[in-house]
């Protein structure tokens, strides 16, 4: 029990301080000195006054003690390392070296820009067309102040028009109608042009291509078109449609146009291609005939070229050239007929086993 009371004593001594600042303080624990003077047992004032309650200090030496420790290892918690930090915050340096690496990020993401080969940079600043780059690593003003955009200027597009599943019909030299599909293929030449001069560059392809080929398709025939003449055709859309391009200042380099299915309207279409069929054949039998002419032209000029050497052994021997000439041509019809030989003076006769043989194959047939 004494122990008890004992550490209960020690407790009230750490709030309790018997002596206050200016002389002893009261044995009631606080109350204000009396003027009495030193043996009253009340503290007095500097001056004599009495001051009331006796006065306690802002913090006991082990309060403070306490406190100290606490924010020191705050500091060191947080990475601080001198005075005047907040306990629960991070030290200031700490958010600036923070803030200076991600403006260093930044920089470098937003300046240094690789442009692959086959590719320009085009660069704006403040939303304006500056300069472009070309291929490699380049360096500009970090973002918002100047952007990049990469542009592919190696890739061939294709532009398909009036496909074979949609009627494509234009009119043609000769007032007729046709049904075209084709391809047009272009590459970005001058990526500036291309980004800020046309608002949609790709319909602006279309168009063009659309109207290259109805300008030049009215100038032909409809034969023209579907047959062998495509080629021409295919020439002079280009060169129709790149005039028209630089004309708009629209950096397209067209690279070629090709026609895939040139026909006439659906409605039409079986009799235009029995008539086709018809020019064909036609074409064939005049090929057939010329075969045949050339054939036998030949031919003759070989047996005139032949006749003109026998001459020239006739008129060097005239009576042998002219019997073997007999010999020749007796041979050539006699093995071709049946013959009887006879001998002189008699006259043997013989069995007409030809004859028989002839007459056993025409019953045969009738058979």
């Amino acid at each position: 029990m004494m122990n008890f009371l004992g550490w209960g004593g020690r407790a009230r001594g750490l709030h309790t301080d018997d002596k206050g600042p200016w002389g002893s303080s009261g044995s009631e624990g606080g109350d204000a000195p009396s003027g009495d003077g030193a043996g009253s047992g009340k503290g007095n004032g500097p001056w004599g006054e009495s001051t009331g309650r006796a006065r306690r200090p802002a913090f006991g030496g082990a309060n403070v003690s306490a406190l100290d420790e606490l924010l020191r290892r705050s500091r060191a918690r947080f990475g601080g390392g001198g005075g005047g930090g907040l306990p629960g915050r991070p030290d200031r340096s700490l958010i600036m070296w923070a803030v200076v690496g991600l403006v260093l990020v930044w920089l470098v993401f937003t300046s240094t820009h690789s442009i692959a080969p086959g590719q320009l940079g085009v660069v704006t600043q403040f939303g304006r067309y500056s300069r472009t780059l070309g291929s490699g690593v380049s360096f500009t003003l970090p973002s918002p102040m100047e952007r990049v955009k990469k542009v592919d200027v190696q890739k061939i597009q294709s532009v398909e028009l009036g496909s074979a599943g949609a009627d494509d019909l234009m009119l043609t030299g000769v007032q007729t109608l046709i049904d075209l599909a084709y391809q047009v293929r272009c590459n970005i030449r001058s990526p500036e042009l291309y980004l800020f001069q046309l608002s949609q560059p790709d319909e602006t392809i279309r168009e063009v291509a659309e109207t290259a080929m109805r300008a030049v398709i009215s100038q032909v025939k409809l034969q023209d078109a579907m047959g062998d003449k495509r080629g021409e055709i295919e020439a002079r859309v280009a060169d129709t449609m790149q005039r028209i391009l630089d004309s708009y200042r629209s950096g397209v380099q067209v690279q070629g146009v090709s026609i895939q299915q040139a026909d006439p309207p659906a409605q039409v279409n079986d009799a235009f291609k029995e008539v086709t069929a018809a020019q064909q054949d036609a074409k064939s039998y005049v090929n057939q005939a010329n075969s045949y002419s050339l054939q036998l032209t030949a031919k003759a000029q070989g047996e005139a070229a032949a006749f003109d050497k026998v001459y020239e052994q006739y008129k060097l021997a005239p009576e042998v050239t002219r019997r073997r000439m007999y010999y020749e041509t007796m041979e050539q019809i006699l093995s071709k007929v049946d013959k009887t030989i006879v001998e002189a003076p008699g006259v043997t006769p013989y069995l007409p086993l030809p004859e028989v043989k002839k007459r056993q194959q025409q019953e045969e047939r009738q058979q």
